[in-house]
Parts: C-alpha cells; structure tokens; sequence
C-alpha cells in the first residue's frame, strides 16, 4: 500500500482532488476494530491524541480536507490519511499521532473517504443573480 502524506494532499489544490487522493472505497459494515474497539476508544480518548488533534485543526483551519472555503460547521473528526490498525495502537507506532499523516474532515467527508460514496461531499454554492428564480 502506498504510504499517503499531508506533504502531499496540501499541494492538491481542490477539494475534489484531495478526496480522490484520500478515497478508500471501503464497504459499509466491514468489520475495522471489531472486538478491539476498546483499542480505538482508549486511544481517542488520550491527551496525547487531544493534542495532537487541536494542532491538526488550527493547521487545518477547521476547513474539509484543510480547503479554505470548506468550513466545518459541525462535528468535526481527524481523518488518519493512512488506516489505522489494533496493532498500530497496541505498537504503539510514532505516525498514529503524527500531523503528516492527519487531516481534518467533517463527518459525512469522513464517511466518504471511507465507503466511496461521493454523494455526501459538500455541495458548492451556487450564485444567484437578481430576477433567478429558477430552483437549484
């Protein structure tokens, strides 16, 4: 598997590329931790992680995928841009906490980049002129 980098993602200029960049194309349901999820939980529930996440953030912006114009309003998660394993944590692996291989996404990103389901990326805005009055 090729190791995936922020150094990287951040020359990707557009939203669009970096998902592609990021895409998993995982199944739903797939079993990831499974009765590790313990593992999982004691890990984002570490200061070392809460640290490492606020960092991730502010370099971030709070922005999608760090994309200035993609402000994340609502349930904001740190995406590991390579998957995280039990045994990464149970190893205790330097890179699981390692900004080069965070980015910040919001949720229904998150769940895109995992499951391939473009259809929950945001949307752009679209301009309105005076006297439109067709529906999007």
């Amino acid at each position: 598997m090729k190791i995936r980098t922020y150094q990287e993602l951040k020359h990707l200029e557009t939203f669009e590329d970096r998902y592609d960049y990021l895409e998993l194309r995982g199944v739903v349901g797939e079993s990831t931790f499974g009765f590790d999820r313990w593992l999982n939980q004691r890990f984002y529930t570490s200061r070392e992680w809460r640290q490492v996440r606020d960092y991730v953030i502010l370099r971030d912006d709070g922005c999608d995928l760090g994309v200035p114009g993609y402000e994340i309003e609502l349930r904001l998660l740190m995406h590991h841009i390579n998957p995280l394993t039990p045994k990464d944590i149970e190893n205790g692996e330097d890179w699981i906490l390692d900004p080069e291989f965070l980015i910040t996404t919001s949720k229904r990103t998150h769940n895109a980049i995992h499951y391939g389901d473009r259809s929950l990326l945001p949307q752009p805005v679209v301009d309105r002129g005076r006297g439109d009055t067709r529906l999007w």
